[in-house]
């Protein structure tokens, strides 16, 4: 399926989630939004007419990324009135820690700055997108709980919920005991620390999503969701990556 047919159609809701068994954690308030980093080439060329390519498709919501003290370049207000003229929300932000990464917009660096911003535009959650290959080791791993819960409290303080985005590396082993990924769960606020449950990276780890909404309920407002290759369980090199909003 074409990028443009996939986008068209998830943004009538059409998504194969009954099919999972992920239904039965559903319900009819939900918001369907797009991840931008999906147009992220399209978003380089032109901003503008990227919000409004996917506004016309009827999408009302967004999550963005790479906030560096700017959103895509352009200040809060400038941004805001792209927001205005397209009729799109920003409900929530991509982030990285800071503890490899020296930018603006990480979660050690200015971050009170970065929630004022993101509190500016609308903006609900702040979310720790990504651990990049340096932060990946036992070290970083066991410093993360309080680095999120510290961000976590600042975000909070200011109206915004963080939460914690997974890819599939979370799933392997800490110790004989339990995953990474259930040491940053149980070593973190269920307040503070929301998760941004990602359906495609749990499932290629080879674990059920059910299991984790039934074991840790209420920490999974968000999800993402996107394509796999039955065969390969890869998602297609051009990959759509939507979010929900449970």
């Amino acid at each position: 399926m074409q990028r443009i047919d996939f986008l068209k159609l998830s943004s009538l809701g059409f998504l194969g989630l009954y099919s999972c068994g992920i239904s039965k954690s559903m319900n009819t308030n939900q918001r369907l939004a797009l991840q931008i980093y999906t147009i992220r080439d399209a978003v380089s060329q032109n901003l503008e007419k990227a919000f409004e390519k996917i506004a016309s498709l009827g999408y009302k919501d967004v999550e963005i990324y790479g906030y560096d003290g700017t959103f895509f370049g352009k200040n809060r207000n400038e941004f805001q009135s792209i927001l205005n003229s397209t009729g799109l929300k920003v409900i929530s932000s991509h982030h990285r820690t800071g503890i490899t990464d020296k930018d603006e917009g990480t979660l050690l660096k200015n971050w009170e700055n970065t929630l004022d911003d993101l509190n500016y535009i609308g903006a609900k959650y702040a979310v720790c997108s990504y651990l990049p290959e340096a932060e990946r080791s036992l070290e970083n791993y066991r410093k993360l709980p309080e680095v999120l819960e510290n961000a976590g409290k600042n975000s909070k303080q200011n109206g915004i919920q963080l939460a914690y985005h997974n890819h599939d590396f979370e799933f392997l082993k800490m110790d004989d005991q339990k995953n990474f990924y259930d040491f940053i769960l149980e070593n973190t606020s269920p307040d503070l620390v929301k998760m941004e449950l990602d359906l495609y990276w749990i499932a290629k780890a080879g674990f059920d999503p059910l299991t984790y909404f039934e074991k840790y309920p209420g920490r999974f407002p968000l999800w993402h969701v996107k394509d796999m290759q039955k065969e390969t369980k890869i998602s297609q090199k051009s990959e759509t990556e939507l979010l929900i909003l449970k």
